[in-house]
């Protein structure tokens, strides 16, 4: 059974000075010891029955995935005016040689996350009316994505992060677009990159990050010449543990 690490033996509440270049950051470790996934939960038909009959099973602890367990706490927050509700669509794209992820490269004049690759999504509107309506919207403001060509299969649990954003990772598979039109202004650049890839932990890399305030540790995923790290990575990471049991 692999062990959670304890998000104690570090400060959580550290956070990237401006600038932070995390690729620069040393790997700690790889996590290839950990299980793989079957290849038959990397299929629609396979997502949408885990999606369906969950196992027990339970989300990472990290510094950059900090889940709030029990409700209240992450009540008490909200009503204390320290967390924003947000929502992302993790999108699966149908294609014939397999499932791939679609991701963003934000641009680099943002006030949150400048520059990083995400999953389209945003803060919760007041008219949305769950967190499939805020991952929908946001996408299709985002990057032009239709929301007719989403089947929903699911969402992971509450994903709090260190700007103080609770964010619903919604899982939907997707049928690809011939063209992506983005939002100049929050989006640089749209990208795929296998599902097969992003799940398997030998390409999960654990850095530690050391300053004069504490560590922060996190997840990295480099792709080619992308580099997918934090709450992405994080919320990848618990993808994969919902599809490893």
């Amino acid at each position: 059974m692999t062990k959670t690490p304890n998000p104690a033996d570090y400060a959580m509440n550290v956070a990237a000075p401006p600038g932070f270049d995390a690729q620069a950051v040393p790997i700690h470790e790889v996590r290839s010891h950990e299980k793989k996934v079957a290849s038959e939960l990397l299929l629609p038909s396979g997502l949408r029955a885990r999606f369906q009959s969950p196992p027990p099973w339970q989300p990472e602890i990290t510094d950059e995935n900090r889940h709030v367990i029990a409700s209240d706490i992450i009540a008490k927050r909200q009503a204390a005016g320290k967390v924003t509700k947000a929502a992302v669509l993790i999108p699966l794209i149908l294609k014939e040689d397999g499932l791939s992820v679609l991701l963003t490269q934000r641009t680099n004049h943002l006030h949150d996350h400048a520059g990083q690759i995400s999953f389209p999504g945003g803060r919760m509107d007041t008219e949305d009316q769950s967190p499939v309506d805020t991952a929908l919207r946001e996408s299709k403001e985002e990057i032009g994505l239709e929301s007719g060509r989403v089947e929903i299969i699911g969402h992971l649990p509450q994903y709090l992060t260190v700007s103080g954003y609770s964010v619903t990772p919604v899982v939907g598979l997707v049928q690809a677009q011939a063209e992506y039109v983005l939002d100049a202004f929050e989006v640089a650049d749209v990208f795929e990159v296998p599902l097969s890839f992003l799940l398997d932990p030998a390409n999960h890399q654990v850095r530690v990050w050391q300053s004069e305030q504490g560590g922060r540790r996190f997840y990295s995923i480099p792709y080619e010449n992308r580099f997918i790290w934090g709450a992405t990575a994080g919320m990848l990471r618990n993808l994969y543990h919902l599809l490893k049991v």
